[in-house]
């Protein structure tokens, strides 16, 4: 293993060490061994990813005049699921260990060293045999009693009691073959070979009703989207919005991840914030402005125009979604990757990954994609429910056009097209028939969809603001220092308030009530034990970006001029300063909103 990922992975074990040791992150049901793939939120992991939560839902939906909010079921309709191709093909390729039965993501599995040892069969001295044939990867640099006893508890593992103690199994016809230097044909973790990749769908079943049939089947959502195309319409009805305009919603989805791993980045229960931003076809945007206007390598982002077409409002979401991040302290660990046109799904006509660097790799943060109009198709389709909107102004510029200009319009759509379909009868007929309705007004809108999970975020910006920092006393004594240099706009705790001694009822009256002040308006934090030094310390572990002491200067001991004053201390640049106790708020207040 190199330097470099070494160093990785003690970096991440200092981020799993300090969530836990400071409330921010904890295994879930640890007591009971814990349950794999799921995290519970301490006191400051929730008021971290309630921050988070409120900085999306203001940025996108209260600054906004274009988008509203959804709270939908995680619970829905089942046909829901079947029409958006979850049921069929919301799958990952898994490969299945033959010695334990485990299943690994086929790209997971990365290229491993060594040599394989094969066993026929092992026998214990219950009388249990194990017949099935083993290939296991040796590792460099293990012995090979190591491997065996390494063996002999996996096949334990896997019968259970049957096979009697792992010591004593016997294990039959030891066999090394050359090295498989490279391979990716080994389970990561037990070393068993590994069949070939098969379909696994992630969804995770239940049953709604009484009777746990099979008719009861459904499942726990996925992913927030489907429920806002599900709610469209009544959404677009009850609000009496125009397109374009979006709907936006947090809630929590489930996947049943085989492998989840690196802490809380790939869960089975997990957070998403999504956006559905539904447009006018482009077709219907140039017949009401004469043009669609197409994306251009420096074109103006700031103000969305009439005549933007998809490739515009993608690209003035993908500029969105950046600043949004910027604003919590992540412009400066991001990448991008802009989907080929073999990584994209059949109905997507473009998509960027909004990467970020992670001390275990650089992984996605937030996909964005402009996905047509498959989505609203899709559930008009299987529900027999119009989808459509009706669109006064397209139907008045419409009515302009004459038949020569019309018939322009349909060529070029047939065009643009595959030779293949250009000739086929039934997809020209399809295409008249849409074009019929588009001139009358009427069309499924296309959606644009920013979605990001609200608990990689998280990890992302404990990651990217997790230091520490190497310290020297008079004695020189040596001391790491950890400092959570969190965003002040989604620092659990934004003020620390600590009385300099409490043993000074003044100075503590006095804290108590500037703390009575400020937790009015934002979380703080009371403190009065310990040194001043270490209170400071450990707020500045708890990512807590200001301090606020109350001392003697305060009571007005060392002159008039400084009653009432406290020393406010900077968390990132340790400076201090004297702030009126009057003007603690109008100063505190800008730099954590």
């Amino acid at each position: 293993m190199s330097t470099d990922a070494k160093n990785s992975i003690a970096q991440m074990e200092k981020i799993v060490s300090l969530c836990k040791r400071r409330g921010f992150i904890y295994q879930s049901s640890e007591i009971y061994g814990g349950c794999g793939g799921v995290w519970d939120y301490g006191p400051l992991g929730a008021e971290l990813k309630r921050n988070l939560r409120t900085a999306w839902w203001n940025t996108m939906t209260r600054e906004r005049e274009d988008v509203l909010g959804l709270d939908a079921s995680i619970l829905m309709n089942p046909a829901i699921w079947k029409a958006s191709g979850h049921v069929d093909t919301f799958a990952d390729l898994m490969r299945e260990c033959s010695l334990t039965n485990k299943r690994v993501r086929a790209d997971h599995v990365e290229p491993q060293d060594g040599v394989v040892m094969k066993y026929s069969g092992a026998t214990s001295p219950t009388g249990w045999r194990w017949d099935r044939t083993v290939s296991a990867l040796l590792k460099n640099g293990e012995h090979i009693e190591s491997f065996r006893k390494r063996i002999r508890a996996l096949i334990a593992q896997n019968a259970g009691e049957a096979a009697g103690k792992p010591e004593e199994i016997e294990l039959l016809n030891e066999e090394k073959i050359d090295a498989v230097n490279g391979s990716v044909d080994f389970h990561p973790e037990t070393g068993g070979a590994l069949g070939e990749a098969r379909p696994f769908n992630l969804m995770l079943k239940t049953y709604l009703g009484p009777t746990a049939t099979e008719a009861d089947v459904t499942y726990l959502r996925p992913e927030t989207a489907q429920a806002i195309f599900a709610q469209f319409k009544n959404v677009y009805d009850s609000s009496r919005v125009k397109v374009p305009f979006g709907i936006g919603q947090i809630g929590k989805a489930f996947r049943n991840e085989v492998t989840p791993k690196n802490f809380t980045f790939r869960s089975r229960e997990f957070e998403q914030m999504e956006l559905e931003f539904f447009i006018k076809p482009d077709e219907a945007v140039e017949i009401i402005s004469g043009e669609v206007m197409a994306w251009s390598e420096g074109a103006d982002l700031s103000e969305p125009k009439p005549n933007w077409g998809w490739q515009m409002w993608h690209r003035y979401w993908v500029d969105q979604r950046t600043k949004f991040y910027e604003g919590i302290g992540l412009g400066d660990v991001l990448e991008y990757y802009w989907q080929t046109p073999a990584d994209l799904a059949h109905y997507a006509r473009a998509c960027v990954d909004i990467l970020c660097e992670f001390p275990f790799g650089t992984e996605e943060l937030e996909g964005i994609a402009a996905r047509g109009d498959f989505d609203l198709s899709q559930h008009q389709k299987h529900s027999t429910k119009s989808l459509e909107v009706f669109d006064e102004e397209l139907k008045t510029a419409a009515a302009k056009l004459t038949p020569e200009q019309k018939e322009a319009l349909i060529q070029k759509k047939l065009q643009s097209l595959p030779q293949a379909m250009q000739i086929d009868t039934d997809v020209v007929t399809q295409w008249r028939t849409w074009f019929e309705r588009l001139f009358k007004g009427n069309y499924v809108p296309h959606v644009i969809e920013p979605s990001a999970g609200l608990d990689r975020m998280a990890l992302a910006v404990i990651a990217k603001a997790f230091s520490e920092t190497e310290k020297v006393d008079e004695k020189g004594k040596k001391e790491v220092i950890t400092v959570l240099r969190l965003h002040p706009r989604v620092a659990p705790v934004k003020v620390g308030v600590f009385p300099l001694l409490k043993n000074k009822p003044e100075l503590v009256a006095k804290a108590r009530e500037v703390y009575a002040l400020l937790k009015k308006h934002m979380n703080c934090f009371y403190d009065e034990t310990a040194s001043i030094g270490r209170r400071y310390a450990r707020q500045d572990e708890a990512g807590t970006p200001f301090g606020v002491t109350i001392d003697f200067e305060t009571c007005g001991e060392k002159g008039p001029e400084l009653a009432d004053t406290v020393t406010l201390r900077h968390r990132d640049s340790g400076e201090q300063e004297r702030v009126k106790i009057s003007d603690l708020l109008g100063k505190l207040l800008p730099l954590v909103s």
